[in-house]
Formats: structure tokens, sequence, C-alpha cells
């Protein structure tokens, strides 16, 4: 019986039928797999089989385990969803899913290496709508999410100038903070914060002035920033940097750009945000892409590291063609020669946000934009009302997110949000490990499928959990 359970394969693990791990062993010059661990220290293996149960080899009873498992999680389709931070809850258009599942474009994550049925023309018309929307000609196709979009134009600025200190708002998302000082240390170093008003979030422009010098190479800062604040002073912003030579990086929630100005119109070099609440189902977090936006000049296009799509004449009189341009600039092409290494892209994404804004039209953008800021406004004012609660925390306008002190409560946020999934409700995002400064505070996220009787709901269920 023990040689016969030695001799199975196993059910999880490929290669593993006895017969082939045998020639793939003998193929590499080896007697044992244990041979190609041998460099690892024995402190650092485990000397005990590992503590997991046994693989259930019925493919009926692994469904059954996987859904019963699956069932315990409480999704936004069965509870009221108040979360944002980064992924929102947006409605998907019936097109959208369609187009996602649309087998010409179900393998389009960089494109070259696939056959191509359309999705260069795709991605094409992808960047020309994102492009009409920030106002800036040259638009990549989407990195892996507004992180990596942010971190990359900090690093496009470092190489554009020849500097080596970047500023970054603190008021933006911690994990777009992580990602820019992880992903861009190399090339800016020294990367200090500028402060926000504590009064309205707004940014220091003190502050900014204090931190400003010659060895600056840009600011990256967010418009609305990660509390659902609308900075107006973008101009201000943007004279101040251009004259110590340095660039403006401005993060946006596209959808914002139906009803406020593009990064473009106050000075803004790069404009970059996430496809996401564009037609982009949640998906556990994920659903992301991240783009970029420049001017339409050989500085700017020269330092892309990803991947650039544009449209030329055929051989054919009259004929045109779309394909990647500069294709040089990538690693793809130059490997480690190139300006940046490139991975994950999510063209599959961005063309599905292409479909939802030549949808949307203009006049759609704007009208989704005005609704939410009128939630926001309307959801802010409503949960004041409950007593021991200020909201929103800062003086300013909002768009879409805004934040919510809960100290006047003597509870802590934690303690809220788990109160509140008795009501079927989850809560804002709390802010009190990240902004400590904050207090109690938690960052709330209206969208386009909360009505009022939603927002009255969530007044109601905060009043009966605070119990004040």
């Amino acid at each position: 019986m023990e040689e016969k359970e030695k001799r199975r394969a196993h059910p999880y693990i490929p290669n593993s039928v006895p017969e082939i791990k045998e020639e793939l062993l003998k193929e590499i010059g080896i007697e044992s797999a244990e041979d190609i661990f041998g460099q690892i220290p024995e402190h650092l293996r485990l000397k005990r089989p590992l503590n997991i149960p046994k693989a259930i080899t019925s493919e009926y009873e692994l469904k059954k385990h996987v859904t019963d498992l699956l069932s315990k999680n409480k999704n936004c389709e069965e509870y009221l969803n108040f979360l944002g931070g980064g992924c929102w809850q947006h409605y998907v258009p019936a097109v959208c899913k369609t187009i996602m599942e649309r087998d010409e474009f179900l393998s389009a994550y960089v494109g070259e290496a696939f056959a191509d049925h359309g999705k260069f023309q795709a991605q094409f018309e992808y960047a020309s709508c994102i492009g009409e929307l920030v106002d800036m000609d040259m638009v990549n196709t989407p990195t892996y999410d507004w992180a990596m979009a942010c971190a990359t134009t900090v690093r496009m600025a470092s190489r554009m100038t020849g500097r080596g200190k970047a500023l970054v708002a603190e008021s933006i998302s911690p994990e777009r903070l992580s990602c820019i000082k992880n992903y861009a240390w190399s090339a800016t170093p020294d990367i200090e914060m500028v402060k926000y008003d504590p009064k309205t979030g707004l940014l220091d422009i003190d502050d900014l002035k204090s931190k400003l010098s010659d060895d600056v190479c840009v600011l990256y800062m967010e418009n609305p920033n990660f509390f659902g604040v609308i900075e107006s002073r973008g101009q201000e912003i943007a004279d101040l940097l251009h004259s110590k030579g340095a660039l403006l990086s401005v993060g946006v929630d596209p959808l914002s750009l139906g009803v406020l100005e593009p990064p473009a119109h106050y000075g803004a070099d790069f404009a970059c945000g996430d496809v996401q609440p564009m037609g982009i189902p949640m998906s556990y977090g994920g659903g992301l892409g991240g783009f970029i936006a420049t001017p339409d000049e050989p500085k700017f296009v020269a330092e892309y590291p990803s991947l650039l799509f544009g449209i030329a004449e055929t051989v054919e009189d009259g004929e045109y063609g779309f394909g990647e341009v500069l294709y040089e600039r990538t690693s793809y092409a130059s490997r480690d020669k190139a300006k940046d290494f490139l991975g994950t892209m999510a063209q599959l994404h961005g063309i599905v946000a292409g479909v939802y804004m030549a949808l949307m039209g203009p006049q759609g953008m704007k009208e989704l934009g005005e609704g939410l800021l009128q939630r926001a406004s309307y959801a802010a004012k409503k949960l004041s009302s409950v007593k021991g609660v200020k909201a929103p925390l800062f003086d300013s306008y909002h768009f879409k997110e805004f934040t919510v002190n809960f100290d006047g409560t003597k509870k802590t946020v934690a303690e809220i949000n788990k109160a509140l999934l008795d009501h079927k409700i989850f809560g804002g995002k709390d802010l009190s490990k990240d902004f400590p400064k904050m207090g109690q505070s938690a960052l709330f996220c209206v969208t386009e499928l909360h009505s009022k009787e939603d927002i009255d709901m969530l007044a109601d269920a905060l009043a009966s959990v605070v119990g004040m």
C-alpha cells in the first residue's frame, strides 16, 4: 500500500507521474529532485510535513468544498457598500461585460505576441478617448494599475530633468505611495512628502515652497486627492514647479473629468490614473489598469517605457493600419537597455474602458460627474447629522469620496464597521492606521449606484451603531 501511494501521481502537481519525473531527472542529469534544493541551507528547510489537508481527488467534492468556502464571503450584491480608496463599485454596462468576454480580445495582454483581431485599433481608440478626457495627445496602453502609472511618471520626470529628488503629496493613497517608494527609488532616492492643510485637505503651498529646490524633478499629487478633496490651486502649484525647472504629475479619477478641468489646463506635465471606474468590474480588489498621458512631444515620448499605439498609412493607397509606436523604447525590444523594465499590461481593461467612454460620451461623463458631486455632498451632510459624527472632516469640495470622523462617538472605526455588518453595510475604509493624526476617521465612497434611500439607510444604521 505504501509503495502504491509512493508511485501515485499527485492530482495538483504537474509532472508528478513517477515515470515522467524519472525521465525529467535523467534529462537534467540528476538522480533525485532533492539535488535541485541542495544549495538551500539546512536551517532554512522545513523539518516536518506541511500541515495541509489531503488532496480531494473527486471533482464534485472539490467543487463542493470550494463553493462552501466561497459561501462564507459577503459581497457587494448582498450588502450595501461604501468602500472605495482604490477600487470602486460603479455600474458596469452590459456591453462592457460582452466586450470583455469576446474571443478577439481575451488575449489582449500586450498584443504583439498574439494574433491581432482588431486589438491594435481598439487600443488606439482607447488611447484617443483618454486623450480627449485629459486633453493630452500621447497616452500609453494601461500598465498594471494606477500605482505603477504614477511611479513611472516619477521615473520619467527624473530622466527628463536629470534630477534625483521627488516631492509627493501626503494626501495620496498609501498604496500608491508605497509603490512610488519601491519602484522609483533608484531614480529618485530622495523622496520628500509635502504636507496638506489639516483644515481643508488641500496641498500646503507654503510647505511646497520650503521643499522646492533645484534638485527636485517632479511633484506627484492627486486631484481629487485620496480624501476626495478637489484641489483648487493647480495652476499656482504648476507655476511654482516650472519656475524651478521641475515637472508636475497629477493623478486623477477619470470620472471626475466630466466636471473638473483636466490637469493639462492648469499646467500638469503628466496625467495618470486608473481605468477601473470605467466599465471594469471589481474582482477581489483587482480589475485595474493605470494610464499615463503627456503632451505629444519627443522629450516625453522618448521616456515612455510602456507600449504606445498609433495610426499610419499602409502600402495600399487610402488604407490605414494600427500598430506600436517606437517599439525599441520598451524592454520587450531592448531588454536591459530599455528606459525601464515593462511588466504586466492591462490591454483588455483598456479596450473595455474605451468602449465605456464611447458609450458615455461627453454629455454622459458630465452628467455622471455631476451626480457623483451631488451624492457626496448629500451623504456628507446626512452623516454629519448623526450625533458625534463629523462629515466631511475637511472644509472643501469633495468628489465621490469624503472623510468621516468618529472621535465624538468614543468608538473606533473598526468597532463601527463591525457593527455596520449587522445592518448588511460595508462601512468606510479605516484611515486610523495610515493617517493617525486624523484620529478615528474613515473614507466613505458614494457612486451612481447609491440612491438617496441607500444613504439615508447608512445614516440611520450609524445612528443606531453609535447609540447617541
